[in-house]
């Protein structure tokens, strides 16, 4: 823990944008593709017809590049106070952490409070106290708050999410725009439609009765965990919930503090009312027990490691008698994510996926790739083109847009990789990369790694750094390495095959199918966009709700059957009971 002498600055309003760009949708389209619902001003409203957000290129010269450079260095400037915000109310516990730049970290960005017991406490009776209104808005109104904080994060609010982005998580320029703008706008306009298509499901009636599905929310609250690797995992596990009229305790991760307290700031100028969401940071362990020992704990939103989604769940299992209803417990945990090329693969396509797929965002990715499997007349070709990309990869500052990759998060994580790499030295050979310096940013190269043993460490183990282990087969036995695939690792996120023969795809596809929550036909493992390929995995993985989809929001409900009958018997008896 540490504090700071110096007074604490308020963070800037984000600027305005010159212009706002909203992505169109026809009238007729709007019209003939939308669903009904209900809304506070009676009648119907049809929620809008969402489409992806389109991704900006940030090219020299561009407005984009300009606003985005403009704001990171106010931002690199600042020194935040960050506080939590529980039942509307910034809360201030004068015990504080401080959030640093992963590429720069004797850099403090903010200092950020952590919260006790009471506090902990009173976040729960502000969710609790919450949900009886809130649950009982239309969905069309709850809808609206989160339709203007994509709108926002579309506009006047991108520059500072991105920046906070790039800054707290040592995210470039590129990946922060696909994380914290693109997918948390796609997930708070197509959340909405999704729901509304749930809703929209209802049983059969006939003249004689009347058959309806109430989808209501969860009796209790729910409790958001999230990471540091995706902001919009940090927008979307609190926020899915409270679409479907839920209230929400959300602890972020400690190492994305900059980056939650803008999405705070957004959903509070979206309108979002007091104490529907309330965050809360500090200790994890601390924060979890409380949380999931109360009586009204009614869902986990999890994305983490899988060691603790394992406590937490032998926590809610030990305590389960005492809960007013069964919980819900949905959680994306770890990977182990594969790529797999058959003989007859493109090699220049494969060497791609395998630098796209380990090394963007340093490897940090829950779908990232780290560990291949090529046949040895591809190998060759193969090594040497992705030695080659690694060579010319640079990794630093990702305020300076000419680095592919940054810092990985903390020390805890370069020490980790680090030794890692240090193993491979000893173990197996290493193709390129292997350099690591923590002097001034926590910086890994992207590494590739050779090895014949199908079971080294590095292969079955998750590393969640730039490293990318290789094993080499022969190219006879396809059959027997995706064998090999499929039972090496505990996880079963994503995976990849690369093939031109289709028959091999095929065959991997039904080999491999469980082995993958999410799985590509040559193309890179990484890069899941909402309303195109919901997202999560299975086994050691999570529970494969599907981050991105309908699947997702049918856990944030407890439906309720509703039979109305027009015209009621009035004789208890049956007609065969009569004699004649």
């Amino acid at each position: 823990m540490s504090t700071s002498a110096a007074r604490p600055r308020k963070p800037a309003a984000p600027p305005r944008a010159k212009k706002d760009t909203v992505s169109a949708v026809s009238p007729a389209t709007a019209a003939s593709a939308a669903p009904l619902a209900v809304s506070s001003f009676g009648g119907a409203a049809r929620i809008p017809v969402p489409i992806n957000e389109p991704v900006r290129s940030y090219a020299p010269g561009s407005s984009e590049r300009k606003e985005l450079k403009a704001r990171l260095a106010q931002m690199a400037d600042e020194r935040i106070d960050i506080p939590l915000v529980i039942g509307g109310r910034e809360v201030r516990t004068g015990r504080t952490m401080t959030a640093v730049m992963p590429h720069e970290h004797r850099h403090v960005l903010a200092d950020w409070h952590m919260a006790d017991a009471k506090d902990i406490a009173q976040a729960i009776d502000a969710a609790r106290a919450a949900h009886r209104d809130w649950s009982r808005w239309s969905l069309a109104d709850r809808a609206a708050v989160f339709l203007r904080a994509a709108e926002l994060l579309a506009t006047t609010w991108r520059a500072t999410v991105n920046s906070a982005t790039m800054l707290g998580q040592s995210k470039t320029a590129f990946q922060a725009e696909i994380d914290s703008a693109c997918e948390l706008i796609d997930f708070w306009r197509f959340n909405p439609w999704f729901a509304q298509e749930l809703y929209e499901e209802q049983p059969r009636s006939d003249h004689s009765m009347w058959n309806a599905l109430e989808y209501r929310a969860l009796e209790g609250f729910v409790y958001a965990v999230t990471p540091f690797n995706f902001t919009s995992i940090g927008g979307n596990l609190p926020t899915a919930p409270a679409i479907m009229g839920n209230t929400v305790v959300w602890k972020p991760a400690s190492t994305a503090m900059l980056s939650a307290h803008y999405i705070m700031k957004v959903l509070e100028a979206a309108g979002l009312p007091p104490g529907v969401i309330n965050f809360v940071s500090g200790d994890a362990a601390a924060i979890s027990s409380q949380v999931i020992g109360h009586r009204d704990f009614a869902g986990l939103h999890f994305t983490g490691s899988t060691a603790v989604f394992n406590s937490i769940w032998k926590q809610v299992g030990g305590n389960v008698a005492a809960y007013r209803s069964y919980p819900r417990i949905v959680g994306e945990t770890g990977g182990k994510d594969f790529i797999v090329a058959h003989a007859s693969a493109d090699p220049a396509a494969l060497a791609v996926a395998i630098a796209r797929g380990g090394f963007e965002y340093q490897g940090q990715k829950c779908s990232a790739a780290s560990r291949v499997y090529v046949p040895q007349s591809l190998w060759p070709e193969v090594r040497d083109r992705v030695a080659a990309i690694i060579g010319e990869i640079a990794v630093g500052d990702v305020t300076d847009f000419r680095n592919f990759m940054g810092a990985v998060i903390d020390k805890k994580a370069f020490t980790k990789i680090s030794e890692y790499i240090a193993d491979a030295k000893h173990n197996a050979r290493i193709i390129a990369g292997g350099g690591t310096n923590g002097e001034q940013g926590y910086f890994v190269e992207p590494t590739l790694v050779e090895t014949r043993d199908p079971g080294y460490r590095l292969l079955c183990e998750e590393i969640f750094g730039p490293v990318v282990t290789a094993h080499v087969y022969p190219d006879a036995r396809f059959a027997e390495t995706l064998a090999i695939v499929d039972r090496t690792s505990p996880y079963a996120l994503t995976g990849a095959i690369f093939a031109t023969e289709r028959a091999a795809a095929r065959q991997a596809m039904s080999a491999l199918r469980d082995a993958a929550g999410n799985f590509y036909i040559n193309d890179k493992p990484t890069g899941a966009v909402v309303g195109q390929q919901p997202f999560g995995g299975a086994r050691g993985s999570g529970t494969n709700d599907k981050a991105g989809s309908k699947l997702n929001l049918t856990r944030w409900v407890s439906a309720r059957a509703i039979k109305e009958t027009f015209n009621p018997p009035t004789d208890y008896a049956y007609p065969f009971m009569s004699e004649a």
